[in-house]
């Protein structure tokens, strides 16, 4: 038995099902190239058995009580941090990041279950005022079976947040991670089959995206949709979802601005930011991206960047050395390089990597920094989704404003200033779901967690993430 532990299958009615007869999918260690397991790919009857395992299983779960439901994410949460060592390996394994990265993804998904246990047992409706002898109530019911779709990024957390809010609601759940990063997915689900989840109640399948999507969304079974990936995806899955009026999420793609102003505590600053937009090789949707930095103090933030850059550590996500591990695939160095080569072509300086990364095997890119980037640049305007960061400088705070929401993404901004006024215009004025103001904080399993514009609609976490996947009724009795 390899370091790779995981155990691959589709889990259809409460049975994990091989790959005997079935097409299957390499997964790759992008550390090193190299074929890590086969996946088993689901097929057409695959999903009918599913499709009908959720309705069943919405009858049984809408009927048990909140506090079953809320003991079952408990221990859930229990057995994900009695398995972070094992669970946190196979992420590093699949995908790439640090393990120590790995191991606090898998900490706050255990947090986020814990938080909908408890909000599990607050679905609350209310009782209007009538004369005497009448009644009116507005209820709020699960809105019914759920077809939810992962990116590869967060394989165990992306996992939890589709599932733990659908479960906690009373929904049933049809859940199609990456097929990428499918050996993390599929320990978390052990560990709901483990806490006692019925069989019935949540469906795990992998295989050809579009065909997925297709056949899930097109049943009258499937009454909403949570999707997080990218905004072309996301877009082509709305459309698809439209056509049975079903509820859906969208957790989408984003371009993270970041506004530095000269008064902010520079040092502090730059060590916050170059630690978070190298974290998980900048494959991360609310990745601080496009740096956007007072020209005051826009050439020693530049150097300070850079030189914090050059001694990142780059390496297997195995060795506790390294601070930032390859890419999840082979098409992310590509789309990269690219990217970079594009700047560069358009007069951006080169102020760290920028240069294809010195291995022989694995998906590495150099963490890179360039400088003075042109808008016409293609990665000023697309979201590169890794190890890229772009900084150009603003006089005034109505330029930097103007700057952050001139793409249509609205996902995620971060703003540093000590000065309160500007803060609060900053957070009145910058058009995005998320702000952060010093820090660069956005998740807690408490507070909602999304987008606007062409990043999307509806939150994930928070009393919101519970209030997606639930229905109003009103009820008046003479």
């Amino acid at each position: 038995m390899t370091a790779y532990e995981a155990k691959l299958g589709l889990y259809i009615a409460g049975e994990w099902r091989s790959g005997e007869g079935r097409d299957t999918h390499d997964v790759l260690n992008p550390a090193t190239g190299e074929t890590l397991a086969p996946l088993p790919v689901a097929t057409a009857a695959d999903l009918d058995l599913a499709l009908e395992a959720t309705a069943r299983g919405f009858s049984l779960w809408r009927a048990t009580a909140p506090e079953q439901r809320a003991a079952i994410l408990m221990k859930t949460a229990a057995l994900l941090r009695e398995r972070t060592e094992r669970i946190a390996t196979i992420t590093t394994l699949e995908q790439g990041k640090p393990v120590a990265e790995a191991k606090g993804e898998i900490g706050l998904a255990a947090a986020i279950l814990e938080f909908h246990a408890g909000e599990a047992q607050r679905i609350y409706g209310r009782v209007l005022q009538r004369p005497k002898g009448t009644r009116s109530m507005v209820l709020q019911q699960p809105v019914g079976p759920v077809a939810a779709f992962c990116a590869w990024n967060f394989p165990a957390l992306n996992v939890v947040r589709k599932l733990a809010p659908a479960l906690a609601a009373g929904c049933s759940v049809i859940i199609k991670p990456s097929e990428e990063t499918s050996g993390c997915a599929i320990e978390v689900m052990r560990c709901f089959q483990d806490a006692g989840l019925p069989g019935d109640v949540a469906q795990m399948v992998f295989g050809v995206p579009d065909q997925i999507s297709r056949h899930l969304l097109a049943s009258p079974v499937t009454r909403k949709l949570s999707f997080t990936g990218s905004v072309p995806v996301g877009k082509h899955l709305t459309r698809l979802a439209a056509d049975t009026m079903m509820r859906t999420t969208m957790e989408l793609g984003g371009h993270g601005p970041v506004l530095v102003f000269d008064d902010c505590n520079l040092e502090q600053t730059l060590d916050t930011l170059v630690a978070n937009k190298f974290r998980n090789a900048g494959q991360v949707c609310i990745a601080p991206t496009r740096f956007y930095v007072q020209q005051d103090i826009y050439e020693r933030f530049a150097q300070g960047f850079a030189e914090r850059t050059q001694r990142i550590t780059v390496g297997s996500g195995l060795d506790p050395a390294t601070q930032m591990g390859p890419m999840a695939n082979p098409r992310r160095p590509m789309a990269i390089n690219e990217l970079v080569e594009d700047a560069r072509n358009a007069g951006a300086r080169v102020l760290a990597g920028g240069q294809p990364f010195a291995s022989d095997a694995g998906f590495f890119v150099a963490p890179t920094v360039l400088a003075d980037v042109p808008l016409t640049a293609r990665a000023m305007n697309e979201e590169p989704f890794g190890p890229l960061a772009l900084l150009t400088p603003f006089a005034t705070p109505d330029e930097a404003i103007e700057q952050a929401n001139r793409l249509p993404y609205g996902l995620a901004a971060y703003c540093f200033t000590e000065n309160g006024r500007l803060q609060n215009r900053l957070g009145d004025d910058i058009e995005a779901g998320m702000i952060a103001v010093n820090n660069v904080r956005l998740s807690w399993p408490d507070s909602p967690f999304g987008g606007m514009k062409d990043s999307g609609y509806g939150s994930e976490d928070g009393p919101e993430g519970i209030a997606a996947h639930l229905v109003t009724k009103t009820f008046h009795m003479m």
